[in-house]
Order: C-alpha cells, then sequence, then structure tokens
C-alpha cells in the first residue's frame, strides 16, 4: 500500500484538506506514547495557523479508557465511526493484552481492504501484527518485546529501529519515540523545516531518525574507550542459553581474569558473574511476561540446567517465584481512574 504521506506539491497546504488521524486507545494504554504523538500534531497546526491534521480519539465503544497511569481519557467516537480517516494509529495496551481484542482485530481487518494507513504506536504493533497487517513489512516495536514479535509474527521483517515507516504501515517503539515518527511524518509531508520547527518548542534536543537505537548502547553509557568490557558484555547478551564462564570470557577478549573483573567493578559497579546473572535473570522474566513457555523451558532457555535451581536463584533474585511472577500478572486488577482526566474540546 502507498503511503498517504507524500509531499505536498505546494507551497500553500490549505489548499489541500487536512489529513484525518485517528487514535485508538486500548484500555492501559501508554499516555506518554499518545501524549507525544498527538501533541506534534496539534503544534504543527500552531505554527502554521491553519489545521493540516484533524484528530480523533477513538475506542471500543465509544466509552472513556483508562491509561496504564490510571488516568481516564474521553473519546469523540467508537469504532464504527471511523470509516472516514486517513491513518489511524493503534494504542496498545502496556504491557500487551494476548486476549479480549477479538473485535477490534476483525475491525482491523475489514479496514484494511480500503486505503487507510495504519500505525502502530508501542504495542499497538503486537495487534496490527494479529490482525495481519504487518505481513511482508518492515515493522518495530518496544525492544522488551521484539523477541515475541520476532517469534510469533515470521512474515514480518522485524527491526530494533527507533520507528519503521514501510508503505501505508507506521509504527514506532513507544514513548517518545511516537514523536520522533510523528515529526518524520510531518516532515515528509509540510518539509523539515516544520518539524524543526515543532522539535524546537517542545524543547527537544534533536530530532532523532528511524536508525537510532532503542537503547542506549553500553559505549554510549561508560565510554568507547572501553572496549574489552564492552565485547564481554556482548559476548554474555550472545551467549544467554549457555554462560560463558568468567574464564571463558577473560579469554575470548584477551584479558586476565582479574583484570576483567577490575574492569567491571570500576565501570559497572559489580562482578561479572553477578553482571551475568542480572543479563539471564531480565531475560528470564521476559519470557515469563511474553510467552506461555513451561517454566522449565524458560529455565533451559536462560542457561539453567533445572527448573529447582531456577526457581530458587529467581527467587533470591526478584523476591518471588516463576510460577508466582506469572500468577501476578494475570491477576493484576485494571487501574481505577484518577481524579484528573483528558476531555476532548
Amino acid at each position: 500500500m502507498p503511503s498517504p504521506l507524500t509531499p505536498s506539491s505546494t507551497d500553500q497546504p490549505s489548499a489541500n484538506a487536512p489529513m484525518r488521524f485517528g487514535f485508538l486507545l486500548l484500555p492501559n494504554y501508554s499516555l506518554i506514547a499518545f501524549s507525544s504523538a498527538i501533541e506534534a500534531l496539534q503544534m504543527a497546526n500552531w505554527i502554521r495557523g491553519e489545521t493540516l491534521y484533524e484528530s480523533c480519539l477513538i475506542s471500543r465503544d465509544g466509552d472513556p479508557v483508562i491509561s496504564s497511569s490510571g488516568v481516564q481519557t474521553a473519546v469523540d467516537r467508537g469504532l464504527e465511526q471511523c470509516n472516514d480517516l486517513d491513518v489511524l494509529f493503534v494504542c496498545g495496551a502496556s504491557p500487551i493484552a494476548r486476549t479480549g481484542n477479538e473485535e477490534v482485530l476483525a475491525w482491523l481487518r475489514r479496514q484494511s481492504q480500503g486505503s487507510m494507513a495504519f500505525g502502530g504506536i508501542g504495542t499497538g504493533s503486537y495487534l496490527l501484527a494479529c490482525a495481519g497487517l504487518l505481513d511482508g513489512y518492515k515493522a518495530t516495536i518496544h525492544w522488551w518485546d521484539l523477541a515475541q514479535l520476532r517469534e510469533e509474527f515470521p512474515q514480518t521483517r522485524i527491526t530494533n529501529s527507533l520507528f519503521e515507516v514501510d508503505g501505508g504501515r507506521y509504527t514506532c517503539s513507544g514513548g517518545t519515540a511516537a514523536m520522533d515518527m510523528m515529526l518524520f511524518l510531518i516532515g515528509l509531508k509540510h518539509g523539515s523545516e516544520l518539524a524543526a520547527s515543532i522539535s524546537e518548542q517542545f524543547v527537544c534536543e534533536r530530532i532523532r531518525s528511524a536508525e537510532d537505537s532503542q537503547r542506549i548502547p553500553l559505549k554510549h553509557r561508560i565510554g568507547a574507550n572501553q572496549p574489552k568490557l564492552i565485547e564481554a558484555v556482548t559476548l554474555m547478551e550472545a551467549n544467554i542459553e549457555e554462560p560463558l564462564s568468567t574464564d571463558d570470557l577473560a579469554h575470548h577478549v584477551a584479558v586476565s581474569r582479574r583484570h576483567l573483573e577490575r574492569l567491571f567493578k570500576k565501570h559497572l559497579q559489580t562482578v561479572p558473574s553477578k553482571f551475568y546473572l542480572q543479563l539471564r535473570m531480565e531475560r528470564a522474566r521476559q519470557l515469563l511476561q511474553q510467552s506461555d513457555k513451561p517454566i522449565l523451558q524458560v529455565a533451559l532457555a536462560c542457561g539453567f540446567s533445572s527448573a529447582s535451581h531456577f526457581s530458587t536463584a529467581f527467587r533470591s533474585h526478584f523476591g518471588l517465584t516463576p510460577r508466582e511472577e506469572r500468577k501476578r500478572l494475570t491477576e493484576t486488577p485494571q487501574l481505577a481512574p484518577q481524579r484528573s482526566s483528558l476531555h476532548r474540546p
């Protein structure tokens, strides 16, 4: 599908009809990601002194929606009144909601037969993939969910980019990356000068590109002058299932064990074994939250020889067992609305 965001052929945007952007808010959506996206559109209108973009807020049934932070947001319409949009952005739940979206998925599939373009903000990319709308497209999602998206949807070209714009599909990793994506789209349609002006109004240091990394690389946190330490951590991250010993790590990066331990202590305030265990534990928690893998499979995937050993280590690290971690996720109640709420004018 070609993108509807083709550059303007005139320096007078008022000659063109405003683009109509819809934001489908699902329960527990990320407020910061949604706000970062819609505020960029409103600022574009303000700077140009005309309506370049019209936006509307949508829920399944037209009722207010509660964000992951508990803020209740009033919307303009329900799904069935949304056939007149140029682009629909799905603002997904945080964390991903794997059930209860059947009505939304069916509606997305029906709409994909028309000319509407689709975007995913944060975990909204997961919903688009579930509906089959990302088949054959490049797409991204928050780094926490990248592995799961790659595993479940091999027909989608998943990247770890900050955002992806591929034909009529616009996806981003969430958070403030939603603003970077919107600024890119605004620049594509109305020029980079307008996008830069919006960035200045929001006191953004710079507009990040799609090639920017989602996570701050270790070399940027500790400095690029520690190549041996960076190489050791990279080896750890690549060998979660079959962990390397500290001696093996030292051998691979061509330093002594004592020197490697000094590097970790000085720059990361820990020893290699503890840092490695932290990586493995975080990966285990991610698998517990994002997959239905049996606990034994999670244990093996994170370098533990038995479920009991894994359970003991997990409890020591996080204060609860792997089984309790999964139970906690399924029993977490929906947040009640706070006093403040967002209302549409």
